[in-house]
C-alpha cells in the first residue's frame, strides 16, 4: 500500500506540473517535513504521519521533473527553425516507416539543419509525410528539403498536443528527398523490422483479402493496408481496440493464455505463465518493438510475474510503481492514450475480472457441478469472458473519449469475436515465420489462420448491420474522471463488504436499542 500510495503521489505531480504548468523551486521538497512534527503528539500514528510526508516530497518531485523534461526552445532545438520557410534536415529514419492508403510517415531523428548557407547542429524529431514509393527503411539517413511547421489543429483535435506527448513539434508534409546512405541503425532492431516487413508479405500471399489485411494489423500492427469498410465496420461495433496493438490487446491476450494454459497444464510447475510470457514478447518483436507495446508488455509481464511470485493481490501495486517509473523516465507519456489505456486494460484485469469470474464459477458449480467434464470446459469459457469483460470496462470510458464513439454492441460484439483473436495472432504468426524457409508449410497453417479471421469478421459484420448499433459522442475529461471515481468506489466497496456491513449494524444498533427501550 505504501508503495502504491507513494507511486500515485508521483503520478499526480507530473500530471498537476503539466496541467497547470505549475514550476515549483526545488526548496518545495522540503514541505515532506511538515507533518514530522505531528508523531511526537501522534505516536499512535506515526506510520501514516511519515507516509503523508513522503507523499508531498513525491507530489512535488514529479512536478520537479515535469518542469526538468521541457525542453527549452534555442538553436539547438529542432523546432527553433519552424514556419521560417523553406530548410534543409539531415537525419535517420528512427522507427519503421508507417505505410498508409495514400502517404507514408516517417520518423525523422534529426541531426542538423540548413537555414541559409549555414550548417546547424540540432536535436528533435520531425514527422514526415510523405509518397508511398519510393520505399524508405529504418536506418535510412536522408536529406529533406521542406517548409518545417508547427502542427496545427485538425478539426476539433488537438494534433499538436497529441505529437508534442510523443516528443514531436515539427512535421514536413510531401518535402523533396535523397537517400544519402542505409542500414546506420540499430543491427538488432533492423533485424525486427527485417523480419516483420518479411512476414507481412508472406501474409499477402498465404491469405485473401480482408484476412491478409486484418493478419497484419492483429499480428503485425500493420494497419495501413485494412480496406476502409472493415475499419469502418469495427468503429461502429466499438471493437477498433482489437486491431490495435495495445495494453488492452496485450491484458485480453495474457488473459486468455493463463486460462488456456491451466486448462491443458494445471498449475504445475508454471508452464502457463512462462507460456503467456514467452508468447507476449514474441508477440511484442514481431510486431516492431514500438514503445507503447513495449510498456504494455512490461505492464502484462509484472502481472504474470506476481501469479509466479503468489502474490497476485500484488500485482496492482506492481504495475502502480512501473508506471510511475515509465513516467519518470519520459513524463509525456502519462497524456498518451496507449499509455493511458494500457494502465486502465491491466487495472480492469486484476481489479474487475475476479470479480465475473468468481460470479460465473459460482454459477457453474450451482448449474453443472464440479465433476462432470463439461464444467471444466464451461469454467475455461466464463473466464475468457470474464477477463474481457474486465478489460473492457476499464478502458471503455477511454475509448469513448479518444474515438469519439459509443458502441452498444461493444461488450458482445468483444465476447464474441475475442475468443477468435489467440487463434488468428498465433496461426498468422506461424504462417509468417514458415514462409522463410517452408512455404506450402506457410500456406496451410495460413488457412487455418484464415478460419479464426473470417470468423473474426463475421461476427463485426453482423453487429455492425445491426442499426443504432453505435452513437457518436464527445464526451468530456470530467465524465471520465466521474466515470472512475464511481469504478474506484464500486471496487473499494465490493473488497471491503464484510467491514462496511458490520459498520453498518454497529451504527444502527444504538438506534434499535432505543427503539426497543422505548417500546
Amino acid at each position: 500500500m505504501t508503495l502504491v500510495c507513494l507511486s500515485c503521489a508521483w503520478v499526480a505531480g507530473i500530471f498537476v506540473g503539466g496541467w497547470l504548468e505549475f514550476h515549483p523551486p526545488p526548496i518545495i521538497l522540503l514541505t515532506g517535513l511538515i507533518p514530522i512534527p505531528l508523531v511526537l503528539r501522534l505516536r499512535h500514528r506515526k506510520k501514516e504521519i511519515i507516509l503523508v510526508g513522503l507523499c508531498l516530497a513525491s507530489f512535488f518531485g514529479g512536478a520537479i521533473r515535469f518542469e526538468s523534461s521541457q525542453p527549452d526552445i534555442d538553436e539547438n532545438q529542432l523546432c527553433f527553425y519552424n514556419n521560417q520557410g523553406t530548410v534543409t534536415v539531415k537525419g535517420i529514419v528512427g522507427t519503421d516507416p508507417d505505410v498508409r492508403d495514400k502517404a507514408t510517415q516517417i520518423r525523422l531523428s534529426v541531426e542538423a539543419v540548413r537555414s541559409g548557407k549555414e550548417w546547424h547542429q540540432v536535436s528533435g524529431t520531425a514527422l514526415l509525410f510523405v509518397p508511398r514509393y519510393p520505399a524508405y527503411q529504418y536506418g535510412d539517413v536522408i536529406l529533406v528539403t521542406g517548409k518545417l511547421k508547427t502542427p496545427l489543429p485538425v478539426n476539433d483535435f488537438d494534433y499538436e498536443s497529441y505529437l508534442a506527448h510523443q516528443g514531436i513539434y515539427s512535421l514536413m508534409t510531401y518535402p523533396e528527398v535523397e537517400i544519402l546512405g542505409r542500414g546506420k541503425g540499430l543491427k538488432p532492431l533492423a533485424w525486427v523490422y527485417s523480419v516483420r516487413n518479411r512476414m507481412s508479405q508472406t501474409l499477402t500471399q498465404v491469405l485473401p483479402e480482408p484476412q491478409a489485411s486484418v493478419a497484419q494489423a492483429v499480428t503485425l500492427g500493420i494497419r495501413g493496408n485494412i480496406p476502409l469498410s472493415i475499419k469502418d465496420d469495427f468503429s461502429h461495433t466499438g471493437t477498433t481496440h482489437l486491431l490495435a496493438i495495445s495494453g488492452l490487446h496485450l491484458s485480453i491476450l495474457a488473459g486468455i493464455l493463463l486460462g488456456t494454459g491451466i486448462w491443458l497444464w494445471g498449475r504445475r510447475h508454471y508452464l502457463y505463465i512462462w507460456l503467456a510470457l514467452v508468447i507476449i514478447w514474441f508477440y511484442t518483436l514481431i510486431s516492431g518493438m514500438n514503445p507503447p507495446i513495449i510498456r504494455a508488455a512490461i505492464m502484462a509481464s509484472l502481472f504474470l510475474t506476481a501469479d509466479i511470485l503468489g502474490r497476485q493481490r500484488s500485482a496492482i501495486t506492481a504495475i502502480t510503481f512501473a508506471a510511475a517509473i515509465m513516467v519518470a523516465i519520459e513524463p509525456q507519456i502519462l497524456w498518451t492514450a496507449s499509455f493511458q489505456m494500457s494502465f486502465a486494460a491491466m487495472s480492469g484485469l486484476i481489479l474487475v475480472a475476479p470479480f465475473f469470474q468468481a460470479l460465473g464459477r459460482k454459477a457453474i458449480r450451482a448449474n453443472i457441478g464440479e465433476d462432470r467434464p463439461i464444467a471444466t470446459t464451461a469454467s475455461f469459457v466464463s473466464d475468457g469472458f470474464s477477463i474481457s469483460l474486465g478489460a473492457i470496462i476499464g478502458v471503455g470510458p477511454l475509448i469513448a473519449y479518444y474515438f469519439g464513439i459509443v458502441s452498444f454492441a461493444a461488450i458482445p460484439t468483444t465476447l464474441l469475436a475475442l475468443p477468435a483473436l489467440p487463434g488468428a495472432i498465433t496461426g498468422s504468426a506461424i504462417a509468417g515465420v514458415l514462409g522463410f524457409f517452408a512455404f506450402p508449410v506457410a500456406q496451410v497453417i495460413g488457412w487455418l489462420a484464415w478460419l479464426f479471421i473470417s470468423y473474426l469478421l463475421l461476427v463485426i459484420r453482423a453487429f455492425a448491420a445491426i442499426p443504432l448499433s453505435s452513437l457518436d459522442v464527445s464526451l468530456n475529461l470530467s465524465t471520465v474522471w466521474i466515470y472512475y471515481l464511481a469504478l474506484a468506489l464500486a471496487i473499494l466497496f465490493g473488497s471491503n463488504r464484510r467491514k462496511v456491513r458490520a459498520f453498518a449494524i454497529k451504527s444502527l444498533k444504538p438506534g434499535q436499542d432505543r427503539n426497543e427501550k422505548n417500546a
